[in-house]
């Protein structure tokens, strides 16, 4: 088989998508941390570039789609070490280069890993979250990302016949636990919930939620392999989930709290686009629609959870990440149907309830699997080296105990030219949505 240069050049583009989906996710949640903290959520962010993108190179790619050596549980991790036996252009074999494939999947490992940080805000040593990182990127996300992706060893994709085209189990809800987990074991931060802890620039928030759903079109359209009708179909319905998403979040805030927020529009984008992640070659347009306004009602709702439930998850990565992915892995078994490229009916079009029961057992053994595993990283992490930073400097600011940075510079205010007079802007100035303040 000839290397077919149009997929190649789809896939290598998608892949640069997805890669800017980590800036993205750093920007959503910088915007909705304090001042005096943004620059070390979005350099938790940006450090899983580096961390995760070595791991992978080194031996993620291959503990993820090397040969099996588990009964679909984990590949090789020395088989394609390095990716030294991946660099030959096998042209007999298949459409894209190896490395395309590599290269696209990296990010995915990247991106899930970012995600997690949004739980951990304000509180959580830099050396403690690499340490994190590293271990749960090799001891759970590409085990699991192995069950998914991998269609031919891979127990959740080939002998469980569950679906999940983009993620919905190995990213999103993966993620979700993971974060569930970390906030829990680390503590909630200094105040919570007793002060409102408002994001600082919502501008950036709505930016970086803009520049997910650019990049997520790479993420489920790059997910069909080519640039055919599979991925139009994707990419068609990460349109439509995405859009009823917002108005699925923003019904439920006006009728909650009266207003419509600008958080809330790019919360409900982010929920949009984790449900439909799984189900975008499962579903038509239509129930593209249906999953999307449910999954943005759902994360609205769910949000309000952490303070009814008491656990401190900063900036709701288990309410939209967990709530949304669990759902729209869930509602394959609903509103599956044949005509979709994944060709299977679900509940709602005549396929019974096999399907959904398939789908449940892969949501469940993911959360099961995640939940232990990543205990047991978060606790030797706490008792080596320590998880959180001590209450001065969480009550200063972790940016500069951390990094010894502010993400900006308010000296020039405070002295000469007739400027001294001028106050310094107070942390969190800006108003949230009244889900993620109530009390």
């Amino acid at each position: 088989m000839e290397l077919n240069s149009g997929d190649t050049a789809f896939i290598l583009a998608s892949a640069a998508f997805v890669l800017l989906m980590t800036p993205g996710v750093a920007l959503f949640y910088g915007g909705q941390a304090r001042s005096k903290s943004v620059l070390n959520m979005m350099m938790m962010c940006f450090s899983s570039l580096g961390l995760v993108g070595v791991l992978w190179i080194l031996y993620g790619y291959s503990m993820t789609f090397g040969t099996d050596i588990g009964g679909g549980l984990l590949g090789n991790p020395f088989e394609a070490f390095g990716l030294s036996s991946v660099l030959a252009n096998d042209e007999a074999a298949n459409s894209l280069p190896d490395l395309a494939f590599v290269s696209f999947q990296a990010m995915f490992a990247i991106l899930t890993v970012a995600l997690i940080a949004g739980a951990a805000a304000d509180r959580m040593k830099f050396g403690a979250w690499l340490l994190f990182a590293g271990l749960w990127a090799t001891l759970v996300y590409f085990p699991v990302a192995h069950w998914v992706f991998d269609l031919d060893n891979g127990w959740i994709a080939s002998s469980l016949g569950a679906l999940d085209f983009a993620g919905g189990t190995a990213v999103h809800i993966n993620a979700g636990i993971a974060a569930l987990v970390l906030c829990i074991i680390m503590g909630k931060r200094r105040g919570w919930p007793r002060e409102a802890m408002r994001p600082h620039n919502l501008t950036m928030v709505m930016l970086g939620a803009g520049l997910l759903w650019f990049g997520w079109f790479g993420f489920n359209a790059g997910s069909s392999g080519a640039a055919d009708w599979a991925a139009a179909f994707a990419f068609t319905n990460t349109i439509a989930a995405t859009a009823a998403a917002i108005l699925g979040w923003l019904i439920v805030e006006k009728i909650r709290y009266g207003k419509a927020t600008s958080l809330g529009a790019a919360s409900g984008i982010v929920a949009g686009l984790v449900a439909i992640t799984p189900a975008c070659a499962a579903v038509s347009p239509i129930g593209a629609l249906i999953i999307g306004a449910i999954g943005g009602a759902l994360s609205a709702w769910a949000v309000g959870l952490k303070y009814k439930l008491g656990y401190d998850d900063s900036f709701d990565v288990v309410g939209v990440h967990f709530v949304a992915g669990l759902w729209g892995t869930l509602a394959i078994g609903l509103f599956a149907t044949e005509i979709a490229p994944d060709e299977t009916n679900g509940l709602f079009y005549g396929g019974g309830i096999g399907q959904l029961g398939i789908q449940a057992v892969a949501a469940l053994a993911t959360i099961v699997y995640c939940a232990v595993v990543t205990a047991i990283i978060v606790y030797i992490v706490k008792f080596t080296i320590g998880l959180r930073v001590d209450d001065e400097a969480e009550q200063t600011g972790i940016d500069e105990a951390e990094h010894a940075e502010t993400g900006y510079e308010f000296s020039g205010l405070r002295g000469g030219s007739g400027l001294g007079s001028a106050p310094k802007p107070s942390a969190g100035a800006s108003p949230t949505t009244p889900a993620k303040q109530e009390a």
